[in-house]
């Protein structure tokens, strides 16, 4: 099904959804929200976006592969993991620093990976499904 009305809000509404999972991914770590919640968000709005124009139009605006994503989000979900072990406390536990008025920490890390899982993980399903349909 091609639709031309479909096609034009797609693109201005995956634009919103993706700067809306950032300021979810951005605010979990203090408040509801996260990577989790975040991801969902960003693959909601590719999930549009493939409705609209197809599986092989998400994968060129992509870039990469939805797979490659998602272990990446793994590997970095990991290392923020492995960052409290470096100084000799559990693992994930969290680690603090300051840079001025902002407070950098291993859970924006961690929630960084999750986001990264569940888009990859998200996508790479979604578009295995509508290719596999198409």
């Amino acid at each position: 099904m091609s639709s031309l009305i479909l096609a034009t809000i797609a693109r201005v509404a995956v634009a919103l959804m993706l700067l809306f999972s950032v300021f979810l991914l951005l605010r979990g770590h203090d408040a509801p929200g996260g990577g989790f919640l975040g991801g969902l968000v960003a693959a909601i709005g590719f999930i549009l976006y493939v409705l609209a124009e197809g599986p092989r139009e998400v994968r060129a605006a992509l870039r990469v592969d939805p797979r490659s994503i998602a272990f990446v989000g793994l590997a970095v979900a990991l290392v923020s993991g492995l960052a409290g072990l470096a100084t000799g406390a559990p693992f994930l536990t969290a680690l603090w620093t300051s840079f001025g008025d902002v407070k950098l920490g291993t859970p924006v890390l961690f929630d960084l990976g999750v986001y990264l899982v569940v888009v990859g993980g998200v996508l790479a399903m979604v578009l295995a499904l509508e290719e596999e349909v198409g």
